[in-house]
């Protein structure tokens, strides 16, 4: 798609992703399409419908990326998040940085059970009326911001191989590294010690190019393969059980969710402005061409920290609720509207008018003390694990599963497991009250999770 000029271009993109996103907030809500209530569900009662919808949407998703990226659509070798590779500025080496992974996975889980839903969800609910969701969506928002900074106009922000010079210049690191710390809290306070956490890679960290690296096959085709392999198993495990096939709402959860995913992710990588009748993509224009194409008050409208934010991208919830910080602070300059900002603003908008059209808004308040202190802790660790595990789970366990990313099959394990602990903790302490510490809680979720020895357990099962 190539538009004569970049406002044009500029403005299908926003009306696009708004458009998109309104659907994908309206769909969420009509379908209670929850990733928190799937483990809930799971742990509690054993029912797998909402955890099968969510497969079905990475599993659509993936299907999609797998089909379109061989046949040339699009390339998402470079993106942001960078899905297939961290790239360590010092050293211009493929890491894996599985300690983020598992850890912001894990906080992740941890936060969205505490908050009441993940950073979709808290969007979602904001629109149905909860107003304990608009404070969790501020912690989160101030967290996420501050961990990131994705305005501040510096050439490296983060890890992404994208973020870099094309040239890949080992000196321009050198000679950079010291505008990359201390920009963010990330790199003043997580990165010396996490960033430890990882090893080398001599691919990208998708399943494809790993598999290529082994093999000395082609990239591409490993991809294709691995793709199809992939989602086949993942659709047998869905579709086989008679009760998801029953279900409207989990089905159309799941392929409306990845199909958006995937629409999302075309959006953003053709999206093309025409200069010198050579189609340029919104990015490599606002970097290269700006300058010598925009006059006037035009050129004031020119978007922060593009070499970024103008990356092919999908959904994504907690850096982008972060982006929103940035938004408001400037003032809603249109410099500072990303995919991000428009993706959270449309999903509470589709939120709000499912909410209207099914008559079901209602306003929601915290219940106790307690209740408040459980969601300001949820939305803190929510902002802090989002982006060190760089994904919720919509980001990383749909959008980066449909990269085949090995980083994000990690985060969706550590997030679940985080998940999933954390509910099995608070029915011990419900059920038991005072006889139930944390620790006792905790050893005996440990053991029903096979984690721990039968032998340890402190309290009875139930």
């Amino acid at each position: 798609m190539t538009f004569p000029d970049f406002a044009s271009a500029q403005s299908f993109y926003i009306w696009s992703i708004l458009i998109l996103s309104m659907v994908l907030g309206a769909v969420v809500n009509k379908t209670n399409f929850c990733t928190m209530g799937a483990v809930s569900d799971l742990v509690n009662i054993g029912d797998k419908g909402r955890l099968r919808a969510w497969v079905l949407s990475a599993t659509v998703a993936l299907l999609g990326v797998t089909i379109l990226e061989f046949m040339g659509v699009f390339s998402l070798n470079s993106s942001v998040p960078p899905y297939r590779g961290v790239i360590n500025p010092q050293t211009l080496e493929n890491v894996f940085p599985w300690g983020r992974f598992v850890l912001g996975g894990f906080l992740f889980g941890i936060g969205m059970t505490l908050g009441s839903g993940c950073g979709n969800k808290t969007l979602i609910r904001i629109g149905g009326g909860n107003i304990k969701s608009i404070f969790v969506f501020v912690i989160i928002a101030v967290i996420a911001y501050a961990m990131v900074d994705p305005f501040k106009e510096l050439d490296v922000i983060n890890w992404s191989a994208a973020a870099a010079p094309v040239s890949n210049d080992a000196s321009w690191y050198e000679r950079n590294i010291d505008r990359w710390i201390n920009v963010n809290w990330y790199a003043s306070y997580f990165a010396p010690w996490l960033d430890v956490a990882s090893f080398k890679m001599s691919t990208q960290s998708d399943l494809g190019s790993i598999a290529a690296g082994v093999t000395g096959g082609s990239v591409e085709t490993m991809r294709l393969v691995f793709g199809l392999i992939v989602a086949a198993i993942a659709l047998f495990i869905v579709f086989k059980a008679a009760d998801f096939r029953a279900s409207f709402d989990n089905i159309l959860a799941g392929v409306v969710i990845g199909v958006i995913v995937v629409a999302a992710w075309y959006i953003t990588s053709n999206t093309m402005v025409s200069v010198d009748d050579e189609p340029q993509s919104m990015r490599t224009f606002v970097s290269e061409s700006w300058d010598i194409e925009m006059e006037g008050e035009a050129a004031e409208a020119k978007p922060k920290n593009a070499g970024t934010n103008l990356l092919n991208t999908s959904y994504t919830f907690i850096s982008p609720i972060g982006q929103v910080t940035g938004y408001v602070k400037e003032g809603f300059s249109i410099n500072y509207l990303t995919f991000g900002v428009l993706a959270v603003i449309g999903v509470i908008l589709g939120s709000f008018i499912w909410s209207l059209i099914s008559r079901s808004f209602r306003i929601e308040w915290f219940v106790s003390l307690k209740d408040f202190i459980y969601h300001s802790i949820g939305g803190v660790l929510m902002g802090i694990g989002g982006v060190l595990g760089l994904g919720c789970t919509v980001g990383q366990a749909i959008s980066g599963v449909s990269t085949l990313a090995l980083g994000s099959f990690l985060v969706f394990i550590s997030i679940v497991f985080g998940s999933a602990l954390t509910m099995k903790i608070q029915y011990y302490k419900m059920v038991y009250e005072e006889e139930a510490g944390f620790f006792k809680a905790l050893i005996t979720s440990l053991v029903d999770m096979k984690l721990l020895p039968g032998s340890l357990r402190q309290l009875e099962a139930v």
